[in-house]
């Protein structure tokens, strides 16, 4: 039973016991009687008036409660000329207009940022509590080379990409530069945010290859241009003293001449090393935009193939053809081609040393023409791995790091994307998407 219930249940009851008590005293007098029983019914009825006044805030409460509780932010209350209720009706009203104006922007915000994750060009994946995955934005899918829904509620060291165990190493707050494919960068950063109070973590992934590949063409260059015009004008002038010291040769003894005949001209030879061994930087630089035309790619390669074929048989390296889908003639600069072309097959040669394979395939992977050559060397260690395209560094002796330098500087102006997958002890793989 409800408080007003009891309320009026007790204020009919004691009228009644009034009204019990005028009948008995009352009885001999019946007017006096009908009027006290006037009195005592028109009190019932003021009674019951006045407590549906006072509990109208509780009935208010109440409604207000159960429209809050079914989320109903959009029914209002109307004033009804009581001071006590409707104060207490205003109160309501702003705070439903103000828990429904809050709601309104809390969705626009959320659609918002659903809108800016999707379109987001950086891959975004977000977790639940038990770090399985909730989301992933398009850019994650194409990134992870997986639909959403084959995502949703797996663990990271679920999935068979070989990104997924750096990503599963991150600790949050922690941002890492991961190398992927070769010659890809990722930025990768964990953090977390509050999902119903609770912390959840969240991996945004960023392409640098591009930025970094721009960054450093800018240092290296710079540097190119300051390293020549030094040393340029130290051989130019180095060389003209060397010449004139030649003409004086003449009035040295017969015994001397020779000597110093010689000395300046192996100095002269070094010089020229030297102008030799800096135009080779100078030419990174000087990378004429490609011309194009129509080359036939097994012709280009079957050329090389022959060029290279001595040194080959001497190491006793053997030639494989996996021709599996005839390929159009490719638009390319002929020459530069071949200038990347060779670089990669010199790289071949050398990983085998004696007695290898290489195999190029040729074909096409999702209406795209490619081109992979795959050696038998020993793959490539991880710290090597990491440090692939990147100029100046090289494994080799003598060498000068600026071949694969310059191999990516012209497959990028052909607009072609290129891989290198070289795990230790594998077979390394170097692939052009046309």
């Amino acid at each position: 039973m409800t408080l007003r219930a009891k309320a009026i249940l007790y204020l009919v009851l004691i009228h009644l016991v009034f009204a019990a008590i005028a009948v008995f005293v009352l009885l001999k007098n019946r007017v006096w009687l009908l009027a006290v029983e006037a009195v005592l019914l028109v009190s019932v009825l003021a009674g019951i008036k006045l407590l549906s006044n006072l509990f109208g805030p509780l009935e208010l409460i109440r409604a207000g409660t159960q429209f809050l509780k079914e989320t109903d932010f959009g029914t209002r209350f109307r004033e009804v000329g009581q001071p006590e209720m409707d104060e207490l009706v205003r109160v309501y009203n702003q705070m439903a207009d103000g828990l429904r104006e809050e709601r309104i922007r809390a969705r626009e915000q959320h659609h918002f940022l659903e809108k800016i994750i999707k379109a987001s060009p950086s891959a975004i994946i977000t977790f639940d509590f038990d770090e399985r995955i909730a989301m992933v934005n398009p850019a994650a899918e194409r990134l992870l080379q997986t639909h959403a829904a084959e995502l949703a509620g797996k663990k990271l060291a679920e999935l068979p990409h070989p990104l997924t165990e750096a990503l599963g190493s991150l600790a949050v707050g922690e941002a890492r530069v991961i190398p992927l494919q070769g010659r890809r960068r990722l930025k990768c950063q964990k953090s977390y945010f509050l999902e119903r109070g609770f912390p959840c973590s969240f991996i945004l992934l960023e392409e640098l290859t591009e930025e970094l590949r721009r960054s450093e063409k800018a240092a290296y260059e710079k540097l190119i241009r300051m390293m020549s015009h030094e040393i340029n004008n130290s051989i130019g002038a180095s060389g003209s003293l060397l010449e004139s010291c030649l003409n004086y040769k003449e009035q040295l003894r017969e015994a001397d001449r020779p000597d110093f005949e010689t000395a300046l001209t192996v100095a002269r030879s070094r010089l020229n090393h030297l102008d030799s061994f800096t135009r080779s930087f100078v030419d990174v630089i000087r990378l004429p935009q490609p011309e194009l035309r129509a080359c036939d790619l097994r012709e280009l390669l079957e050329d090389i193939a022959f060029l290279m074929k001595p040194e080959c048989e001497r190491r006793r390296i053997r030639w494989a053809w996996e021709v599996r889908e005839a390929l159009e003639p490719v638009a390319m600069d002929k020459n530069q081609m071949e200038q990347v072309f060779v670089n990669v097959l010199k790289n071949a040669v050398e990983a085998i040393g004696e007695n290898g394979t290489i195999t190029i395939r040729l074909g096409k992977k999702a209406g795209r023409g490619y081109v992979t050559v795959e050696d038998t060397g020993c793959g490539i260690s991880a710290e090597v791995r990491a440090n692939l395209f990147t100029p100046f560094f090289s494994t080799k002796k003598n060498g000068q790091g600026l071949g694969l330098t310059v191999v990516q500087e012209i497959l990028t102006r052909h607009h072609f994307d290129f891989s290198l997958e070289a795990l230790p002890g594998q077979p390394t793989q170097f692939s052009i998407y046309f």
